[in-house]
């Protein structure tokens, strides 16, 4: 049991820098609501749900964390700050990272798989702060997923996903090989959503103006007069 805190509390410092040492980490949000949800999550397994329900309420009043009783969450989950919703199907793999105000939410389950309203993550994802994950979504191992997007599509493996709603986007080899990119997306210039949108519209203009281009040629070409005009029928009567 110890062993399996020390080695938790160890994941954690490897994604944070801030604390200085384990005893620091225990007074974080994000591993007492864990910590409650464990509980929790046994007793709505046993069908006890008022008594579930009565430790996430009490755990999100002392931590502002959220976590449904119902939800399935793996080996060092970590949620960085706090202010995090998670809902009853939602289902986390192992060395999961979520930061503040993020929503693992429901959307109409007629939409969906049959009882299955919100996103399962694989092992390694990252969701940075402000995201929105809705519905019973899939988002694949190691996929990053950047603050403040939105994502109501199935997100692949090791995908960097930006923007409302979230498109995939271009990572450096360099910032895709790393083990952890805290906040799920690289902070770089280079990578600004709205200068990539940019360029992509930039494509798509010299596609259209190619295209034009290629139109423009055939039309311009000479076309000789059919057999059945008037000037063959002329041609041939002389």
């Amino acid at each position: 049991m110890v062993g399996k805190l020390i080695s938790y509390l160890d994941s954690v410092k490897a994604r944070d820098p801030a604390p200085r040492s384990r005893a620091e980490i225990l007074l974080y949000p994000g591993v007492w609501s864990l910590a409650f949800h464990r509980v929790a999550h046994q007793f709505y397994r046993a069908r006890l749900y008022f008594l579930a329900r009565a430790i996430n309420h009490f755990s999100r009043f002392l931590t502002g964390n959220d976590i449904h009783p119902g939800a399935k969450i793996g080996k060092r989950f970590f949620i960085d700050h706090g202010f995090t919703v998670i809902g009853e199907t939602a289902e986390i793999g192992d060395d999961v990272t979520l930061y503040q105000n993020v929503t693992l939410g429901g959307t109409d389950p007629a939409n969906g798989i049959a009882g299955k309203r919100h996103p399962t993550l694989a092992n390694g994802v990252i969701v940075g702060s402000g995201a929105q994950v809705l519905g019973p979504v899939m988002v694949g191992a190691r996929a990053r997923v950047g603050a403040n997007a939105v994502v109501t599509k199935d997100v692949a493996e090791g995908a960097t996903m930006v923007g409302i709603p979230a498109r995939a986007m271009l990572v450096d080899v360099t910032a895709y090989q790393r083990d952890f990119m805290p906040y799920g997306t690289p902070c770089s210039d280079c990578f600004d959503p709205e200068k990539q949108k940019l360029e992509m519209l930039q494509c798509e203009v010299e596609q259209l103006q190619k295209r034009l281009a290629e139109l423009m040629a055939e039309r311009a070409k000479p076309t000789l007069p059919d057999a059945d005009t008037p000037l063959f029928r002329e041609r041939d009567r002389a």
